[in-house]
């Protein structure tokens, strides 16, 4: 039976598809170091005690009615006086303040308010979800693969013979799946291009928007700042929109709780958009959050905390991985920047297993070390990039650290084994 070209032409998610096969090998009793999900583990990475009270007091003051469109109000007020302390960004929690149940919601409302059928959109690859997004608008896809000498960030660059006529770009730093975030001058490069093709185009035409995609920007490790392109050219503030919200932040993403940062013409218009799909975050979710929101000491205890456990497992591999690849098997990584992802390499292709198979594409690699060394990471090309990318997302955020060593011991093992 012929159903919508859209819904017969979208691609499944290869994360799910690869999540069924793991789900397979554990209900069969096998072990595996399962580091695919880009999710938190609940008993390993809990949400604040005090943010887990206040939901559990506002379902107890009965707060289980609809909410506002674009939230309450108290929480749009606590969202503005977060990001204004924190990230020195100003934003008026009546016009330009969006709440949404998490960032995919206010991402789809981004590209339906900005973008029509047909038109241009600009995204590199690895990245999350963008060309699916895309693909919902029948929009055009402008795609740049990115590269490891840049930590697979899109460069001014390369960026520049892109830009013309196109509609929106979309960025995100600190970046999934790469757990890589822009520079300062890498960002201010692409924010100046931005701004000189907005400057060329006439009254009629419509200018070109930045979605930024700062969901783990809290996530930062090392030396490894978080920069925006409004802070770095308060001119853009016009032409960005924000994706932002607590799931990444407080591991928090099933209680659902996102927002938008905009200018007021476009989040009014994404209100309507989320009015008419329902996409908003619970009522109690959305009182809890407003009264935890402010407690600044709370939250910086629980970040530090958060922050430093979550870095200690991303070093702790990466090391295991730069030994790995001293001692001559074909791997590599990235050193931990941001957010709860790894970026490592897996280059097998053409290698021969003990059993005499050879390793003939980038899936039989996958397979390979999901089989003999039970670890699960997702290929670079579950987010867009070549089939043939060697590149991988490892996410720590189920990782418990005591099990890493025996989880690179089995790697090593299984490495041992290819010819």
């Amino acid at each position: 039976m012929k159903l919508s070209h859209l819904a017969e032409t979208l691609i499944g998610s290869e994360i799910i598809k690869l999540a069924g096969e793991i789900k397979e090998k554990i209900a069969k009793g096998e072990k595996i170091y399962n580091f695919t999900i880009g999710d938190f583990d609940p008993k390993v990475f809990p949400i604040p005690v005090e943010f887990e009270q206040e939901i559990i007091n506002a379902y107890k003051e009965h707060y289980t009615n609809y909410p506002p469109a674009d939230g309450i109000a108290e929480l749009r007020k606590a969202v503005g006086d977060f990001i204004s302390e924190r990230e020195g960004l100003s934003y008026d929690p009546n016009k330009e303040i969006v709440i949404s149940c998490g960032g995919r919601p206010i991402i789809y409302a981004t590209y339906r308010t900005i973008v029509d059928r047909g038109e241009k959109i600009i995204y590199a690859t690895p990245s999350w979800n963008n060309n699916h997004y895309t693909h919902f608008l029948e929009a055009e896809h402008v795609v740049l693969e990115t590269s490891a000498e840049n930590n697979f960030m899109p460069t001014a660059a390369e960026l520049k013979p892109l830009l013309k006529g196109a509609t929106l770009l979309a960025l995100c730093s600190p970046q999934n799946p790469t757990g890589t975030a822009f520079g300062k001058q890498q960002l201010e490069e692409i924010c100046d291009l931005v701004i000189a093709e907005n400057k060329s185009r006439g009254a009629d035409e419509k200018p070109l928007y930045i979605m930024y995609d700062q969901m783990y920007w809290v996530l930062t490790f090392g030396q490894t700042e978080h920069y925006n392109p409004v802070s770095l050219r308060p001119e853009l503030k016009e032409y960005t929109i924000f994706i932002d919200g607590m799931s990444k932040a407080f591991a928090a993403t099933g209680v659902r709780v996102g927002w938008a940062l905009g200018p007021a013409h476009v989040i009014g218009k994404m209100k309507a958009i989320l009015s008419h799909v329902g996409a908003w975050s619970p009522m109690a979710e959305q009182k809890a959050a407003a009264r935890y929101i402010p407690q600044k000491a709370a939250v910086d205890k629980y970040l530090q905390h958060f922050k430093s456990e979550i870095e200690e497992r991303l070093q702790k591999i990466y090391q295991g991985f730069a030994a790995l690849k001293q001692a001559g098997h074909a791997v590599d990584c990235i050193a931990p920047q941001a957010a709860i992802y790894l970026t490592i390499r897996l280059d097998l292709k053409g290698k021969k297993t003990a059993a005499g198979t050879v390793l003939a594409d980038q899936a039989a690699v996958t397979s390979y070390i999901l089989d003999e060394a039970k670890l699960a990471v997702v290929p670079f090309y579950a987010f867009g990039s070549s089939k043939d990318s060697s590149w991988y997302r490892l996410s720590v955020g189920t990782c418990i650290k005591e099990e890493i060593p025996a989880m690179l011991e089995k790697l090593k093992a299984a490495l041992e084994q290819l010819q």
